[in-house]
């Protein structure tokens, strides 16, 4: 997958102001409006081996081949292979809670391993535009 992004550092759960900068490169630049395109968060490491403050991740918007990348962005690419996938349905503070189940529960009672790749998130539908209750956001983390 191909990415238009904006790197952060440090705790994950401390990307938020990354996205709104995004947010103010990409809704001018028009990528909101390109085919397939939609709102991620692209997580490198795992906070689990990695200290808070060297944690790497990026606010991003998916992108098609081919589509020019605004400057103040990068491009960024999530290989393909093997995802387990999941949907929470519920404010974005509960995040951390859902990952926690699908890295310790859901995954291992599926005779899953995490693997060494990028985990990512898909913002489904707009916060400014539903209930914080019906946030649904995909979390899709490599297994083998």
């Amino acid at each position: 997958m191909r990415f238009a992004a904006l790197g952060h550092s440090g705790a994950y759960m401390r990307i938020g102001p990354t996205f709104h900068t995004l947010a103010g490169i990409a809704g001018p630049s028009g990528l909101f409006g390109l085919p397939g395109a939609m709102m991620a968060g692209l997580y490198r490491d795992d906070p689990s081996k990695t200290p808070q403050d060297q944690l790497r991740s990026a606010a991003a918007v998916l992108i098609p081949e081919g589509a020019a990348i605004p400057e103040g962005l990068v491009e960024e690419r999530v290989d393909g292979g093997r995802f387990a996938c999941f949907t929470h349905v519920g404010s974005y503070d509960q995040l951390g809670n859902a990952w926690m189940r699908l890295k310790r529960e859901l995954i291992p009672a599926g005779g899953y391993v995490l693997r060494d790749a990028t985990s990512y998130e898909f913002y489904v539908n707009d916060p400014g535009q539903v209930p914080e209750a019906e946030l649904k956001t995909e979390i899709c983390v490599p297994i083998e």
